[in-house]
């Protein structure tokens, strides 16, 4: 089987998922640049958030952690409103917003959601996905830990 041949021989049309995904995002040279551009920005993101967590500070609280989520809202939040007024190309958002913002914190993606909810009129949506987030993840990693 070739990279382009159907996972479902003969029962098959233009519609199979892993063709279209092969045709329309592996062999598109502007899908390999958004791979690279959001690579490149997550590097640059984990970086700041790694030079982030060697400032000496030893309270039990994790002032870092919540300085880096701050820092990454407040950049993605920035980076959307900026986007729109300044018309700024794909690469520069998806460099900016999935790969640095990414990279240096997913907390910054979360509260962009709930904040896009929210603006949509969906506060209910926004609440459940809030709390969802929080309580699944949470148990996620006391499963992850007990697994372990």
């Amino acid at each position: 089987m070739t990279a382009i041949d159907c996972h479902l021989p003969g029962k098959c049309d233009t519609l199979c998922p892993v063709k279209h995904f092969y045709q329309t995002h592996v062999r598109n040279r502007e899908t390999h640049m958004h791979f690279f551009v959001v690579g490149l920005g997550g590097a640059f993101g984990a970086v700041a958030r790694y030079s982030i967590s060697l400032i000496p500070y030893k309270g039990d609280f994790p002032l870092l952690t919540l300085v880096t989520n701050l820092i990454g809202a407040l950049v993605i939040g920035f980076v959307t409103g900026i986007a729109t007024k300044r018309e700024w190309s794909e690469n520069t958002v998806l460099f900016l917003k999935t790969g640095v913002c990414g990279g240096f914190t997913t907390f910054s993606t979360f509260s962009l959601e709930s904040y896009t909810l929210f603006q949509t009129h969906r506060p209910a949506l926004a609440i459940m996905y809030m709390l969802l987030s929080v309580i699944l993840c949470l148990a996620g990693i006391f499963i992850g830990v007990f697994i372990a």
